[in-house]
């Protein structure tokens, strides 16, 4: 029976990430909630919403965008678990690492102490403001993205005007990790079926420089190839899909509410 080595462990990484993509591109095809809404108006909502969460200086604020997120999530047909398994914890302990000092270092009244060591209630309360208000922010970037297909992202963000050259850029860097995946997926299944033993760690470090050498140079070979193919297929500016977008009054609404939530929590709020 073949041992867990280096490449067995890379394989399986890699084809967990394959199949997160394909978990987005299911979900962004089935008849949920937000997929019914045009994408211009998803992106629109989207751009609102965030400038009110980071615009807010109070805490029940993001946490009840937070609740409207699981449950837009839930309304489109989104595995719920999956979903704060893949996003919101992610991000969550990720922010915390960041937000940890600020319990100790910020001044304020005492909420807990152990000796030396002091929490000040300024300082957990900027601690969570700060979880809630990024795990909000990424949670609501990362519901629109898969509830619409990556095409479309693309195809929307040009329609808003963004610059053609930023869109250009993160449609070649969402393709090249697919391509570069696939390619190291390849290597290291080459690799793992010509394996008679297990690696020592001096040889799983020289597998890892030379694949990702191989990888480097691949790369770099491929970027001008797949631009002189592109130029020769009339390729220019942002892709083009045979989707047509049309507002209907449901995408005005949803534009028109997100707007003016935007607008209360920065004046009131």
């Amino acid at each position: 029976m073949a041992q867990s080595t280096f490449v067995e462990r890379t394989l399986t990484q890699i084809n967990q990430t394959l199949e997160q993509s394909l978990f987005a591109e299911r979900i962004s095809r089935q008849k949920g909630l937000l997929q019914r809404f045009d994408p211009r108006a998803r992106l629109a909502g989207m751009l609102f919403l965030l400038v009110a969460v980071g615009s807010t200086h109070t805490l029940w604020v993001p946490a009840v965008f937070m609740v409207g997120v699981l449950l837009a999530a839930a309304a489109s047909r989104i595995p719920l678990w999956q979903f704060i398994k893949r996003v919101c914890l992610l991000v969550l302990l990720f922010t915390a690492l960041i937000a940890l000092p600020a319990l100790f270092m910020t001044p304020g009244a005492p909420l807990w102490q152990m000796g030396p060591v002091i929490i000040t209630r300024t300082g957990a309360s900027t601690a969570a403001f700060l979880l809630l208000r990024v795990t909000t922010s990424i949670s609501l970037a990362a519901l629109v993205v898969l509830t619409t297909p990556w095409n479309d992202v693309l195809k929307a963000l040009g329609m808003l005007h963004l610059p053609d050259v930023i869109v250009l850029i993160l449609a070649m860097t969402y393709r090249y990790i697919h391509l570069l995946l696939h390619e190291a997926n390849d290597m290291f299944t080459a690799r793992k079926s010509r394996l008679l033993k297990k690696l020592s760690h001096e040889q799983e470090r020289e597998l890892l420089g030379a694949t990702g050498g191989v990888l480097l140079s691949k790369s770099l070979n491929l970027s001008s190839e797949v631009y002189l193919a592109m130029q020769s297929r009339g390729y220019h500016h942002y892709p083009r899909t045979l989707d047509e977008f049309r507002l209907r009054w449901w995408d005005v609404a949803l534009i028109v509410l997100s707007f003016i939530l935007m607008l209360s929590i920065i004046i009131y709020l």
